[in-house]
């Protein structure tokens, strides 16, 4: 690891998690060379004496870079920065994405990709990857009833869809952009939208679910339909968070 003093935890904002700052704080060290690449993390208790936050924050935030393909954990080790970096230009850096209009660019997307993935997965899909499926979205239900991030089982939802249509190139995008991806990763998403958190995520559940019983009866039709719907009903939720946000600073 680098010998120079890291900088100074930056000022976090209040609309974004304090495990996505944390993520965004990681990363930038990364890129700055304070945690230069094969090297480890600091351990748990180091991020949080440092950071001032909790474990259950540090946690999220290295599943988070995991999901990225930033940084992978070895069992009885520790978690270490991926020493060979992208060389595709894919990978969008979670510290460029900071308004709502970069979430809704993201959003137009995923619904130009994902859509096709749906289907594709539907037609093609095995029960071993729909049970994967399955057990994503059960640990997406339980985090929304118990009001948790569901931040890392959503993006594995996706991702295990795209991994579903035998397509490499659909997984290697899906692996290259990440927990980017998810609009709650950025933003606030129920705030937003003037909507308790615990109703906003009970209807992303249940659109999840739609996915999920088209792409299990095989029904390629109804599971583009589905994912189109889901991730257009995100991108106008949040289009319509924006054009309200504008008109109040006017």
């Amino acid at each position: 690891m680098d010998n120079s003093s890291p900088p100074p935890p930056r000022v976090r904002r209040k609309h974004r998690s304090l495990a996505q700052e944390l993520v965004i704080e990681l990363s930038q060290q990364i890129r700055d060379g304070h945690i230069k690449r094969g090297e480890k993390l600091p351990t748990e208790s180091a991020i949080m004496q440092a950071q001032g936050v909790s474990r259950t924050v540090v946690r999220e935030a290295i599943s988070r870079l995991q999901a990225s393909g930033l940084v992978e954990t070895r069992h009885g080790i520790g978690t270490f920065v991926l020493d060979t970096p992208s060389t595709t230009g894919l990978r969008i850096d979670p510290a460029t994405i900071v308004t709502l209009r970069d979430v809704l660019s993201i959003l137009e997307l995923r619904i130009s990709l994902e859509v096709e993935s749906a289907g594709l997965a539907a037609q093609r899909r095995t029960p071993e990857q729909l049970a994967e499926m399955r057990k994503f979205l059960d640990t997406l239900n339980e985090s929304v009833a118990h009001s948790s991030d569901a931040v890392v089982s959503d993006f594995q939802f996706h991702q295990q869809i795209a991994e579903a249509t035998d397509n490499r190139y659909f997984t290697d995008i899906m692996k290259h952009l990440g927990t980017a991806i998810i609009p709650r990763a950025r933003l606030n998403s129920a705030r937003l939208v003037h909507d308790d958190q615990q109703h906003y995520l009970g209807r992303l559940s249940r659109e999840h679910e739609e996915i999920y019983s088209a792409i299990a009866r095989q029904d390629s039709d109804a599971a583009r339909a589905a994912m189109r719907l889901h991730l257009t009903n995100s991108r106008e939720r949040l289009r319509q968070a924006h054009e309200e946000a504008e008109a109040e600073r006017e």
